[in-house]
């Protein structure tokens, strides 16, 4: 992959930022380690301005850490960080299945519909794993961050808080999931977004998100035991 970027010295910093984004959520790069501009700059052949304006762009987003006369680290998220992204998660998702439900069409229902069978499907293959969705219109919370239609709701979720859960989770994706509950959970929210009921929609988004960050916080707990 990085062999076809390289030929290019005219690298532009978002591009970059994409591959060292993929690198890290993807656990190819570990949480806490370095990155240094020179071997990055070195890796894709390019001068470090661009490193450090990825490396800038990827701290926004907050998946890396930049200390001053220390350079960058992919972020270490701790159990405060954690219970912090879920507390904006639910306030954020809860309004946008809100507004979801406010714009409601008669398609609605079919979209859920056939989403979340895809999504049984996977679950029933591997009943013990961990809830695994696919990106963009495979991803239930995306879809219904973009049907709230809200730029700033959207761009919140998807540029910052998304990408920070995602590096939770790969911290601890040996962890056994809970996709059966999760998915009966989301078909409720589902029925009551198609339904246009918003008050509704909102409780349930929020119920669903503390119940996933119950989970996760259990995992948490175990991880750090093992540690011990």
């Amino acid at each position: 992959m990085s062999t076809i970027l390289m030929k290019s010295r005219g690298l532009a910093a978002e591009r970059l930022a994409d591959v060292l984004r993929e690198d890290i959520l993807s656990g190819r790069i570990a949480s806490g380690e370095r990155l240094g501009e020179v071997a990055l700059a070195e890796r894709f052949e390019v001068s470090r301005g661009p490193v450090r304006a990825a490396l800038n762009l990827l701290n926004e987003a907050g998946i890396v850490t930049i200390v001053p006369n220390s350079g960058a680290r992919v972020r270490e998220l701790g159990r405060a960080d954690a219970r912090a992204l879920y507390e904006v998660r639910a306030a954020l998702e809860a309004e946008a299945a809100m507004l979801a439900a406010a714009r409601a069409g008669p398609e609605t229902a079919a979209l859920f519909g056939d989403l979340l069978d895809q999504h049984a499907g996977e679950i029933a293959a591997h009943p013990e794993g961990a809830y695994l969705q696919g990106a963009g219109d495979r991803d239930f919370h995306m879809v219904i961050a973009r049907m709230a239609d809200n730029p700033i709701i959207l761009r919140y979720l998807a540029r910052e808080l998304y990408p920070q859960l995602s590096l939770l989770r790969v911290k601890h994706r040996n962890v056994t999931g809970r996709g059966a509950k999760a998915l009966n959970e989301h078909k409720r929210i589902a029925t009551a977004i198609a339904d246009g009921d918003a008050e509704v929609a909102g409780l349930l988004m929020r119920r669903h998100i503390r119940n996933s960050w119950t989970a996760l916080e259990a995992q948490l707990s175990e991880t750090a035991k093992e540690m011990e």
